[in-house]
C-alpha cells in the first residue's frame, strides 16, 4: 500500500509542476539539475545508488529512472551538459538493445 502511495504522491508532484507552470520552456527544474548532477558520481558498490536515489529523492529506482530517462531527452539537459547526457543516453540504449536481444527468439 505504502509503494502505491509513493507512487500516487509521485505522479501528483510531477503533474503539479507542470500544471502550474513553475518551470519556465526551456529552462531544468530544480530536480531535473539534482538528478543530473547526481547522474555525474560513481557507485562502487551494489545498492549503494539505489539507497542514495531513496535518501536523496525519495522515490524508487524504477521511478527514478523514469524520471532520468524524461530528462535525458530534453534539449535543455543536452544544452546544460551534453557530455553526460549523451553518455547516459548511450548507457540507456545498450541497456534496451541488450534487452531487446535477450527476448528475440532463437532460430
Amino acid at each position: 500500500m505504502a509503494a502505491i502511495q509513493e507512487v500516487t504522491a509521485v505522479a501528483d508532484s510531477d503533474a503539479a509542476q507542470h500544471a502550474e507552470g513553475d518551470q519556465s520552456p526551456g529552462v531544468l527544474s530544480e530536480r531535473d539539475l539534482a538528478v543530473l548532477e547526481f547522474e555525474r558520481r560513481w557507485w562502487k558498490h551494489a545498492g549503494a545508488k539505489e539507497q542514495a536515489i531513496r535518501a536523496q529523492f525519495g522515490l524508487s529506482a524504477a521511478r527514478y529512472y523514469q524520471v532520468l530517462g524524461r530528462v535525458i531527452d530534453t534539449p535543455e539537459a543536452l544544452l546544460h551538459d551534453p557530455m553526460l547526457v549523451r553518455r547516459l543516453q548511450r548507457v540507456r540504449d545498450a541497456r534496451l538493445a541488450a534487452r531487446a536481444d535477450r527476448l528475440r527468439p532463437r532460430q
